[in-house]
């Protein structure tokens, strides 16, 4: 058998390999590409393709006919002009100044103490501030909703057999605290577990060398660990930052509780109003792209500011 017939064959299996090493890794990612696709990209696509169509009255006769037709830019503009949509951007604000802070700094004060050398209880600390972030958002809301209400509070029953007034947290300036406590009380276990996560991945002899050098656990704290765990502190503030910008559940579980809560107390919830009680899927579509394009921005505009203090790079 001459070289150049089992030169072909082995050349063939090389080719089939190599094919096989290319193709693997997309083989992999084709479902979930299949799911981005027909669950995310195509929506948004939609919603973009709805925000430029409107309902107007077409035709002759007294009466006209209501149709679907190309209105450009008109639901962006509504859009921006609407005081109720930005008066709702406004209180999402307020709310986020409240929740992301306290959030983010219990999530790090708590993954710093467990982090602490012999410290007891970790394993059981660890799981009862997670729970939290079981606990669906509808449940978590009417959960706090009860306790707030008067009539079912357990702190205004102790006021009540002390002689001390009611305590109303669902009205006036106090409402943002308490909506934001179910984000915070929710979020805070998330949050921690990710910052520990990134504690625990720190070399024991960086410790070492610095209690040898005479730090406190404060000191290593403040100078080593918090520094270190910047890509943790960053990629939380991102979910948080997100997560503020989609409050949706919290307020509209709470709203047949009070009055203080109006049906466009935050855009998403003037975004559902707008598309399943008015009936305005083009103005709705228009607000959504508007919100996406908000947090996307944001986000960006986040990681470019922190990108170089924290992971390195220009």
């Amino acid at each position: 058998m001459s070289a150049e017939t089992t030169a072909a064959p082995l050349e063939r299996r090389t080719r089939r390999r190599q094919r096989a090493r290319w193709v693997a890794p997309y083989t992999f990612l084709l479902p979930a590409g299949i799911l981005f696709i027909a669950f995310l990209a195509i929506p948004m696509v939609y919603a973009l393709y709805l925000s430029f169509r409107g309902l107007r009255v077409t035709g002759d006769g007294p009466f006209g006919i209501q149709e679907e037709t190309w209105v450009g830019l008109s639901n962006y503009v509504a859009t921006f002009t609407d005081p109720e949509f930005l008066a709702g951007f406004g209180r999402l604000a307020i709310y986020g100044v409240i929740a992301v802070p306290v959030t983010l700094g219990l999530a790090l004060t708590f993954a710093l103490l467990l982090d602490l050398p012999r410290v007891r209880g970790a394993r059981f600390a660890r799981t009862a501030i997670f729970i939290p972030y079981a606990v669906p958002g509808v449940v978590a809301s009417l959960l706090w909703g009860f306790l707030y209400l008067p009539s079912t509070s357990p702190a205004n029953w102790l006021l009540g057999q002390l002689g001390l007034p009611e305590l109303v947290v669902l009205e006036g300036g106090i409402l943002f605290g308490s909506v934001a406590n179910i984000a915070i009380w929710s979020g805070v276990g998330f949050n921690m577990i990710i910052i520990y996560t990134s504690l625990r991945g720190i070399p024991g002899d960086v410790y070492e060398a610095a209690r040898i050098d005479g730090a406190s656990e404060w000191d290593i704290a403040y100078r080593i660990k918090i520094p270190l765990v910047g890509p943790a502190l960053v990629l939380t503030g991102l979910f948080a930052l997100i997560g503020t910008l989609q409050v949706y559940g919290e307020p509209t579980t709470l709203r047949p509780m009070t009055n203080a809560i109006s049906q466009t107390w935050v855009p998403l919830m003037k975004i559902y109003r707008d598309a399943f009680v008015r009936d305005d899927l083009s103005l709705a579509a228009a607000s959504s792209v508007v919100l996406a394009l908000g947090t996307l921005v944001l986000s960006v505009l986040l990681l470019r500011i922190t990108q170089k203090r924290t992971f390195g790079e220009s």
